[in-house]
């Protein structure tokens, strides 16, 4: 193969002759040059595409992370709510044991029981085999053991309460008992039982006791012997005594500027329990007066009225 190169400038030429290994080579280098870039091209591109890939990968998994931390933290959150409404419960039953301890000492003194029959100071006394292959160990079984462990023990205080209430009753301390008479030394009755119109709404509504009004500051009495139940603050009653007399029968006391008296108290007919008031939904100086009877709301006026025992 003859190759002949001109010179324009000069006007001369030059010929060259390629031989066939030449011409290999120039092929070679002709075809080859072109298909190289086509290759490189083509690598180059599958390297972006593998590492868009890699990157949406590292993407996704980041999201995924994320997504994952947030669902752990909403498990956190929702563990710890659990957590403050089991100590909540355990403070609960905690202040319940408290009360019934202290009223079942008061009433075992009361009743002049032989020491040790009646220990509220103790934990009940229990036990049993064991229980084949169901063996649990009960020290690792944390809060909610705790608060089981209470249940228990609140449940025997309230077999041995009731036992001792039988006990007193049988005694015959139903004459300190009698429930009569009013809960004020003087004052007047603003608001009977029934119905009525409400003093807030103005609608008609059921008022499940007796309002007697009377000066502030004044003693509220109680209209029979017992034991103190609840003493504190409820909704609509605001500052209110309750007082267990015996045989179903209890008496609450609201509105009242001052509780003179704790739980467990033993308190005898005509003691001084409160000063009236007008706190929580009250429009005065006043003192809601209620009697329940196995546990249903009855009319006060029964035993305000009588004023001896028949």
């Amino acid at each position: 193969m003859k190759v002949i190169v001109i010179n324009r400038k000069h006007g001369g030429s030059r010929s060259f002759e390629l031989g066939r290994w030449s011409r290999a080579l120039l092929s070679l280098c002709c075809l080859g040059l072109p298909l190289g870039m086509v290759a490189v091209g083509y690598l180059a591109g599958m390297e972006r595409e593998a590492s868009s890939l890699r990157g949406q990968s590292v993407d996704a998994m980041a999201d995924e992370l994320a997504q994952q931390s947030e669902d752990l933290d909403a498990l956190k959150d929702e563990a710890e709510l659990k957590l403050q409404a089991l100590t909540h419960s355990l403070a609960e039953l905690q202040a319940r044991m408290t009360r019934l301890d202290a009223l079942g000492e008061h009433l075992t003194a009361m009743a002049e029981l032989e020491e040790g029959e009646f220990d509220f100071s103790q934990p009940p006394a229990v036990g049993g085999p064991l229980g084949g292959e169901f063996n649990v160990d009960y020290t690792s079984t944390g809060l909610s053991g705790d608060i089981d462990g209470f249940s228990r023990r609140l449940s025997d205080r309230e077999q041995q309460l009731a036992i001792l209430e039988s006990l007193l009753s049988n005694r015959k301390l139903e004459d300190e008992a009698w429930l009569s008479g009013r809960p004020i030394e003087k004052g007047w009755i603003s608001s009977y039982y029934g119905k009525r119109n409400d003093p807030f709404t103005g609608r008609p509504a059921f008022h499940h006791g007796i309002d007697f009004a009377g000066k502030a500051g004044s003693n509220v009495l109680a209209v029979a012997g017992g034991v103190v139940t609840w003493v504190g603050e409820r909704s609509g009653y605001g500052n209110m005594v309750e007082i267990s007399h015996g045989d179903g029968l209890v008496s609450r006391y609201g509105h009242n500027e001052e509780n003179l008296v704790e739980p467990g108290d033993v308190v005898r007919k005509g003691e001084p329990i409160a000063l009236m008031g007008s706190s929580g939904r009250s429009t005065g100086a006043h003192v809601h007066f209620e009697v329940y009877k196995h546990g249903r709301s009855v009319d006060p006026s029964s035993y305000v009225r009588r004023n001896r025992r028949r």
